[in-house]
């Protein structure tokens, strides 16, 4: 079962230009989603490790992802 409802994953991609969306189509990108959410917290996870702090932090996301570069 994923961690990310399917219906706002239908909305963004209505939104972002499809006009019918399959079933199959949402449930590749809750995956690749939670995929790239997982990289991106657990780089960012690293980062406030490594800072000496607990708290995960906006700044720690933003410096996560362009680490990454996703």
């Amino acid at each position: 079962m994923s961690e990310i409802s399917k219906a706002p994953i239908a909305r963004l991609l209505s939104q972002a230009g499809g006009e019918r969306i399959s079933a199959e189509a949402v449930d590749e990108m809750v995956k690749y989603t939670e995929d790239y959410v997982l990289k991106v917290g657990s780089e960012a996870s690293k980062l406030c490790v490594h800072a000496g702090r607990k708290t995960i932090k906006a700044d720690d996301i933003k410096l996560a992802v362009e680490r990454l570069r996703l």
